[in-house]
């Protein structure tokens, strides 16, 4: 019996995609779930055996302070009346794990850290965290109360583990991959490959903005025919708009998409690349795999795991644009070699990645 607490469960982040695939993938015989969110941009879904709390929010800290005492008091009853064992808390925000009541035992999904987020995770700086010092401080802090209180944790990638373990945390740890809906990302074939190169995914310094235009202006410069298309949008987004607007010929870009329109651009596209320098869950590169892309991205331990080199895609060295460059127009040159690693990027998933087992191995941690 399972209380699941996030605020921002509407909309298109990686947190609400991961909650939204896991629960409409839960067996049959699932142990009754409490979904306890926000109704910022509330819609009509619903799932088997999982009955949804809606709690008023809005988008900004003293609405989530507001909302985050209402949970406890809705938590602390569902326990008195004997109808929850555990609540699972997913951060970040880190707000909602403040004032969670003690008595009732805490799973805690980590989705990312800030040690992670801020970029001091590396003992190399790849980009200038968004925060300073003081607020990297404070979330720190925050951070360790909310670890002190889990008794058990789950992460989505080796690097989340070892970011965890940097903060001292003690309890069990059980990683489990984030997931994609191989249902709902299908490639098809029909549709003509218009698109040489994808990228995908938040525009922000630590997503690689600014190295995605220094990646976009040298193929260009190599290949001036080649079509490259950027979905996404973020606080960076202007910075990128400025320095590749003029390229009008060779650069889509989208801005903010569906869902259903993001599986357009991945079904037109012949290579999928990012050039990210942190992921708590990479979930585009998932999809892309999952649409049977083959995969040119950082060599980061997020990706490790899930992109195998010559067989579903390629690790570049962090910043090496011209290698990554190297790279992508080989894979352009050659569509026997794309459809080869995209055949067994798909294979991978769905050997590894479907969330029908990620969604067992998901509650098995409540049962262990």
């Amino acid at each position: 019996m399972i209380a699941i607490v996030y605020p921002q469960f509407y909309g298109v982040g990686g947190i609400a995609r991961y909650l939204d695939s896991f629960l409409k993938s839960l067996p049959e015989q699932h142990p009754p779930i409490y979904l306890i969110i926000g109704d910022e941009f509330k819609d009509s879904q619903g799932y088997r055996g999982v009955e949804i709390i809606h709690i008023p929010f809005t988008s900004n800290r003293i609405s989530l302070l507001i909302w985050t005492i209402k949970v406890r008091k809705i938590l602390l009853q569902l326990h008195k009346q004997g109808k929850i064992e555990w609540v699972n808390l997913h951060i970040p925000p880190l707000i909602s794990g403040l004032l969670l009541p003690k008595k009732i035992p805490l799973v805690l999904t980590t989705h990312t850290t800030y040690l992670g987020m801020s970029g001091r995770f590396y003992s190399t700086q790849y980009y200038q965290s968004q925060w300073n010092w003081v607020s990297v401080k404070i979330k720190y802090w925050m951070e360790c109360r909310i670890f002190k209180h889990a008794t058990k944790m789950i992460v989505l990638t080796e690097q989340a583990r070892q970011e965890v373990m940097a903060y001292s945390y003690k309890n069990a740890i059980s990683v489990i991959p984030n997931g994609v809906a191989l249902d709902k990302f299908v490639p098809n074939p029909l549709v003509m490959k218009d698109i040489d190169v994808l990228f995908c995914g938040r525009i922000e310094t630590r997503k690689g903005s600014r190295a995605m235009v220094q990646l976009c202006k040298l193929l260009i410069e190599e290949n001036t025919s080649i079509r490259i298309c950027i979905v996404g949008y973020g606080e960076d987004q202007f910075f990128v708009q400025e320095h590749l607007s003029v390229y009008k010929d060779n650069i889509l870009l989208t801005g903010k998409l569906s869902f259903e329109q993001t599986i357009t651009y991945y079904q037109r596209s012949n290579i999928y690349v990012s050039t990210s320098y942190y992921e708590g869950l990479p979930g585009t590169c998932l999809e892309a795999m999952a649409m049977e892309l083959p995969v040119v991205v950082w060599n980061f331990l997020f990706y490790r795991d899930l992109v195998i080199t010559n067989q579903t895609g390629i690790l570049v060295n962090a910043n090496d644009i011209q290698a990554m460059s190297k790279e992508i127009q080989r894979l352009l040159a050659n569509a026997q070699l794309r459809v080869e690693f995209g055949k067994n990027a798909r294979k991978r998933l769905l050997n590894s990645y479907g969330w029908e087992h990620l969604a067992v191995r998901v509650l098995a941690v409540f049962n262990a």
